[in-house]
């Protein structure tokens, strides 16, 4: 018997385990030419992830919250207009970042389990001009995903910045940052990229660099702050020893062995596999009556999925029994509804297999409580929408 339960929710992810061995390897310094070679190689290896072949990676010790802070900081001086578009708490999180450095926000929220419509941020755009556009493209608190593509050409055609929050969709989603014109990507390392929590990943256009190079005033945050992390970055990269804070040794060999596996796979094969798993495990989730917070196909995210306890059911004893069973699920994270929905993480490293693992446990339990389907469904749903895949879908 196995003394490890299954960990299915939006991040941490599970990982793969030669990016768990890379984290056991003896800890070097952080200016050892092994290291050096390590971290310049991973700098590299981001920018086919963000597919950004001409933007500038960061690779910070912190999370994904980090990197929505150095964003803020270094592109927005107090006063300076931003229009967040917020599809859950995370873009009520990007709006209370920005205010802290002084931004004027203007913040565009959805009803719950939809997307804010394109017609309505072109709207605002035009009644005023914008430093910067924030957005989240698949928020983690509802299963959201955005239109990026199609936000950040709004950007663009009325002068903005676009900072997209990409911290449950990269390395998951389809996301070109330098052909969809995105200024700045971030991501943490313990979602899709697959590497356990730690690293603050950051991709700035050259636009966005240059934006920061003609501050009026120093950023406000000493941390944050890329006057002190660009040279580091590009001293890496050229495979050269500098110093300024203490990198996050193992997690950069983890991160390495994982970003070169996601690269094996292939950006678009990637997205695909996850688009297959998503739509797979969606239709086995309604075909025992459960439903999906994203009104429509369109705006759910294949990176995880926020479902709708049934009403007959006490949601917090459901979570609990499918603990019991191995399998451990996320809670909601909306304070208005967080009690009334749970939420599945199915990214990274993510199999068929993981998810049966879940419908199965998630079937048992609500059998157990008294919720009336038949029995098996789920499964059955998941296993055909597999085998019959349409190859139209992955083209």
């Amino acid at each position: 018997m196995k003394k490890r339960k299954l960990l299915m929710i939006p991040g941490p992810i599970e990982f793969e385990p030669e990016v768990l061995r890379a984290m056991s390897l003896t800890t070097t310094s952080h200016v050892a030419p092994n290291f050096i070679e390590t971290f310049g190689h991973c700098l590299e290896l981001l920018k086919n992830i963000f597919e950004a072949p001409n933007g500038q990676p960061f690779v910070i010790a912190g999370s994904g919250t980090l990197a929505m802070d150095m964003a803020a900081a270094n592109l927005i001086e107090t006063g300076e207009k931003v229009l967040v578009i917020s599809t859950g708490y995370f873009g009520g999180r990007f709006n209370d970042i920005f205010k802290r450095y002084g931004a004027s926000t203007t913040v565009l929220r959805a009803s719950i389990g939809e997307s804010v419509d394109l017609a309505q941020i072109e709207n605002v755009l035009k009644t005023d001009q914008f430093k910067a556009l924030a957005m989240t493209h698949v928020d983690t608190s509802t299963g959201i995903l955005a239109d990026a593509q199609s936000i950040a050409e709004l950007a663009n055609k009325y002068g903005a910045l676009s900072v997209l929050d990409g911290v449950c969709s990269v390395a998951g989603e389809r996301m070109e940052q330098e052909n969809w014109g995105i200024d700045i990507v971030l991501t943490g390392s313990q979602k899709a990229i697959g590497v356990p929590p730690g690293l603050a990943l950051l991709m700035a256009s050259k636009r966005a660099i240059e934006v920061w190079k003609k501050r009026k005033n120093p950023v406000p945050n000493y941390y944050a702050d890329w006057a002190n992390w660009l040279p580091i970055m590009q001293a890496y990269e050229e495979r050269r020893p500098s110093y300024f804070g203490t990198p996050s040794v193992n997690l950069i060999y983890a991160l390495e062995v994982s970003l070169q596996s996601i690269i094996e796979e292939g950006m678009v094969q990637r997205a695909q596999r996850h688009k297959k798993l998503a739509d797979a495990f969606r239709r086995g989730i309604t075909a025992i009556g459960l439903k999906l917070m994203p009104k429509t196909e369109e705006v759910a995210a294949n990176t995880l999925s926020a479902i709708y306890f049934p009403e007959d059911i006490d949601g917090g004893l459901l979570r609990k029994k499918i603990m019991e069973s191995d399998v451990i699920i996320a809670g909601g994270l909306l304070p208005e509804i967080k009690n009334k929905y749970f939420r599945v993480g199915h990214m990274g490293a993510v199999s068929a297999n993981d998810l049966l693992a879940v419908l199965g446990a998630l079937e048992r339990v609500l059998l157990e409580l008294g919720h009336c389907f038949e029995a098996g469904r789920s499964m059955a749903v998941f296993q055909d929408t597999i085998l019959n895949w349409p190859e139209s879908s992955l083209a």
